[in-house]
Parts: structure tokens; sequence; C-alpha cells
């Protein structure tokens, strides 16, 4: 391939530019700060998985690791996550939080989906439900659509919390009928760089108050935003728990531990700590 040729093909989707790391630096590092270095590498398996590696070794809190393509990014319950390169932000971070009792870490995920709901609200002009635990929707036509999702993983002396989120991708490109993206969601900006700094600085934001509650989801006022921005609240679910149970009934809160309360028919309130949910009743009436 001639020189011409590779960057032709680097540049063959004008709509899908390269992040501009230097730029991304210079916004987000800063002394004091949460982020004490960025990386942007073309393409990896899972930047999870290479953070979670880098962690074991001795790595600094505050990491972030972003791909512009991933060809074997993880979901919960080992699903995949694939798209075209430079469609969605794929990235990781690594947090330590020190004195926070280890307990408390289980929030993190949930304060990950926080963070991106309202950074992207802001960089994005999408708004972005929480579908317990892990899963950012959005509304494209009028249904509830997965446009990203978050995996945390105990790594090293901290956590390492991967972000996937469709940005660009075009309705041919979805990997399943009930996914979305943030084009198709009619967001504002689709500018990624735009969208991973809104995403990190509310990142930071709740994260260090958070740390300064001492991990307490209620005092840091977290407990009471995911709550607010939580579509399985007040729907019927049916949860399948580890070891094959299934559990139904209305999701009716979010517990101090980050657990979903489901109220059963026998009257019984249930927490799922673990599980896969199932929207029995979505936007349009259809099951996510």
């Amino acid at each position: 391939m001639t020189p011409s040729d590779a960057s032709h093909s680097r540049w063959s989707d004008l709509d899908r530019p390269p992040l501009n790391v230097p730029a991304l630096r210079r916004g987000l590092l800063r002394p004091g700060g949460l982020w004490t270095s960025l990386d942007v590498v073309e393409t990896t398996g899972s930047t999870n998985s290479d953070l979670a590696r880098r962690a074991a070794e001795g790595l600094a809190g505050g990491a972030v690791l972003v791909a512009e393509e991933q060809t074997a990014g993880r979901g919960r319950l080992d699903r995949t996550w694939t798209a075209p390169a430079r469609s969605g932000l794929f990235f990781s971070v690594f947090l330590a939080p020190g004195d926070i009792p280890v307990r408390q870490w289980g929030w993190l995920p949930l304060l990950a989906g926080v963070a991106t709901a309202t950074g992207l609200a802001r960089a994005a002009g999408v708004d972005t439900a929480l579908k317990w635990p892990n899963d950012l929707l959005v509304s494209v036509a009028g249904e509830e659509r997965k446009a990203g999702g978050i995996l945390a993983e105990r790594a090293g002396d901290g956590v390492v919390v991967g972000i996937g989120l469709n940005v660009s991708l075009h309705a041919d490109e979805l990997p399943a009928p009930t996914a979305g993206s943030l084009a198709l969601a009619g967001a504002v900006s689709t500018d990624r760089e735009t969208l991973l700094r809104g995403v990190l600085r509310s990142l930071e934001h709740w994260y260090v108050q958070w740390c300064a509650a001492d991990g307490d989801a209620a005092a840091s006022g977290l407990q009471e935003a995911y709550a607010a921005g939580c579509a399985t609240l007040g729907r019927a679910v049916r949860a399948q728990l580890p070891g094959d149970r299934t559990l139904t009934g209305e999701a009716v809160a979010i517990d101090s531990d980050g657990r979903l309360i489901l109220s059963t028919d026998d009257g019984l309130q249930e927490p799922v700590s673990a599980g896969d949910i199932v929207h029995l009743r979505g936007l349009g009436g259809g099951l996510t």
C-alpha cells in the first residue's frame, strides 16, 4: 500500500475521524484532577482487559484507555460488544478508591451510569436512561433501545470500569434490532471528542463527590440520582438470577447497596444484587 493509499484508507469515512489525542490530554489531564493519563490505541481486543493487566502491575489510579476499535469488547455475562471502527466510544478507566470500604465499590458501575447519562445530556442533548444494572438506553422512533453498556471489574488495588457507547452507527450497522445509537436518537452532536470529554468530566465530578462522602451513595446524592434516571423502576421485570432462578415482580427501589428491589406477586420485597433484567413493559409496549 502506498502512503496515499494508506491515507485514503484511514480517512475513507470522513464522518468518523480519529480522535485527537493531544487535544484530549490538554482538556482532561490537569494537576490535582482525577485523570492522570490518557492513551488511545487504534485497535485492541478489550480496553478492560488491557487496563486490568496494567492495574495488576501497579498502575496509578485515574488512567484512561480508549480504543478506536474493539475486536473483543465484553459486556456482562461474557457477552460480546462489536461496532465499526470509530463509530462509538470504547474506553476504560482505572479507579483506586483507597480508603473507601470495599463493600461500597459495587456502586461504581452505577456511578458510571449516572455520570455517562448526565454527561451525554449536556454534550449530546440526548436523554439517556439507565437500565439496572449497567445498560444505557435511548429512544429511537419511540422505542427503547440499548445504546451502550458498562462493565466494572476488580483489578489491582481498584476497579476497572469500561464504557461502550454507540455514537454514529446507522440503522444497517446495528448489531441487533434492540440496539440504538446517539445518532439515531437525534443527538445534537456526535463528535466523539466532545462526548468523551463530557462523560469523563461528569465521571470525575460524581466520583469525587462519592469519595468525599466516604462512598456513601445516599449522602453523595448518587442513590437519588440513579433512581431518578433508572428506567427499570416502576416497571414489571423478569430477573434471570444465578443458578437458573427466575424472579418476576415490579421494580420498586434501589437500596443502599445498589441492589434492585422487586415487589413480587406474593407481597415480598426481594433484593436482586446480580442478574439479567428483562423489562416486561417497555416504551411502546416492547420487551427490552
